[in-house]
């Protein structure tokens, strides 16, 4: 069983500067219940540090809330703030769950993050190449503008005196 790339790349999400993807969506993902996810890392707490999975806060969720169709706790929807799960926490997560699934939904995330590392450094050498070519170019337009510039100016031709 394969999960498609781009079932999980627009998962992805960045909180606090951190790809992430949320419990749920891992959970969807692996075909288990968010509960019994968040179980699983809980009893293995040590193995999931700081850096590999954080609890948003309440201002975090409200704002993911806006952007996104997420029920309202009232609705039997969630009632505690998500966990979020770094690249690393998701490599982790292999450890805790032990089903093929979870190998396969393993995998592909991590090809997926590392599409996303590819896409964002290739984005970097663009903007950095654009930059060059405007920097290089700017010498050249300034020229041209200084021309037209020139052009537009009334010519300096001394004014013959009427009379006297």
């Amino acid at each position: 069983m394969t999960v498609p790339m781009e079932r999980v790349e627009h998962r992805i999400l960045t909180i606090r500067g951190h790809r992430v993807i949320l419990d749920a969506d891992l959970a969807e993902l692996y075909g288990v219940k968010t509960f019994h996810l968040n179980e699983a890392v809980k009893r293995n707490r040590s193995r999931f540090p700081e850096d590999f999975m954080f609890q948003m806060t309440a201002e975090e969720f409200t704002a993911l809330k806006s952007q996104f169709a997420i029920s309202k706790p009232g609705r039997g929807g969630r009632r505690i703030n998500p966990y979020v799960f770094t690249e690393e926490g998701v490599a982790m997560l292999s450890s805790v769950l032990h089903s093929e699934r979870a190998v396969q939904v393993n995998i592909a995330i991590m090809r997926a993050f590392v599409r996303l590392r590819e896409l964002a450094a290739s984005h970097k050498d663009v903007h950095q190449r654009l930059d060059e070519m405007e920097q290089k170019y700017d010498a050249h337009f300034k020229v041209v503008f200084d021309a037209i510039r020139a052009l537009m100016e009334p010519p300096k031709i001394p004014c013959r005196r009427i009379g006297y």
